[in-house]
């Protein structure tokens, strides 16, 4: 079905707004995806702070093109949507390919991810990595670790230290 004029104009920009707005995108083929599995799928991505959009394709690749993000190789063949985040990528990239891991009729075709393409594989791949604050956490105790270290063994120290004097204090002085 031919759309307007005007609503071309108007998805060239939501495109071109959504492509400058966001470092990360996360397309699929969503052929014979129920409108319950969608919902389903677009609550999680929300959940993840992101969006998920149905796009028109030649008027994508003209907002790919005019915005300057690079697509990656057969990309916009065939009904696609495109998973949208600036915030959590692994949470978009996670709720995406589980949905793919259930559901036959949704597949990862590759992300633009801070400018760098990606395959379907690599997206999988991200999707295993853990939630962003389990990774956050980690991190906050490797850096940790050395500081604790360092106490220990200055908590070690001063124990030995105290343990001399305390045993030296009860030790009975004979006068010579």
């Amino acid at each position: 079905m031919a759309i307007s004029q005007e609503r071309k104009k108007a998805l060239m920009t939501q495109y071109k707004e959504l492509l400058s707005d966001n470092s990360a995108l996360i397309m699929t083929a969503y052929s014979g995806l129920s409108v319950k599995e969608l919902e389903s799928l677009r609550h999680r991505i929300r959940e993840a702070g992101g969006s998920f959009h149905i796009i028109k394709n030649n008027l994508a690749e003209r907002a790919f093109n005019e915005v300057g993000v690079p697509l990656p190789e057969g990309a916009l063949m065939g009904p696609t949507a495109i998973g949208f985040t600036s915030e959590d990528v692994i949470g978009v990239a996670k709720a995406i390919v589980d949905l793919a891991r259930e559901v036959e009729f949704i597949r990862v075709k590759g992300a633009v991810i801070d400018g760098l393409i990606y395959d379907e594989n690599q997206v999988m791949h991200l999707a295993d990595l853990p939630p962003l604050p389990v990774v956050q956490a980690q991190m906050l105790s490797v850096l940790q670790a050395p500081a604790r270290q360092v106490a220990g063994v200055l908590i070690g120290s001063v124990r030995q230290l105290i343990s001399v004097f305390k045993a030296y204090s009860e030790t009975e002085v004979t006068p010579a």
